[in-house]
């Protein structure tokens, strides 16, 4: 993967909330500004076609963006998280 450099600005109460999280996990704080520029990226991502069809199983309807993001979010939290929280 092909990483490109670029400046951000922050709150500094929000690089403690990193520096913290990043200590706690045990990655870097880069890789969690990662994630969090991925999850902003997929949130506002326009798609040309709705991501479920209205012919599949479930409700009679599609979701909403914020249906969608809120399920993404929720997937990357569970999955990002501390072994004890993901079997739980």
């Amino acid at each position: 993967m092909s990483l490109k450099r670029i400046d951000v600005y922050a709150d500094p109460e929000d690089l403690a909330i990193i520096r913290e999280a990043a200590a706690r996990r045990g990655v870097s704080e880069a890789e969690i500004i990662r994630q969090g520029i991925h999850l902003a990226a997929m949130a506002n991502r326009v798609r040309d076609e709705p991501l479920f069809s209205r012919t599949a199983e479930g409700p009679a309807r599609t979701a909403s963006r914020a249906e969608v993001r809120d399920a993404v979010a929720d997937a990357v939290r569970r999955q990002s998280g501390p072994a004890s929280e993901r079997t739980a």
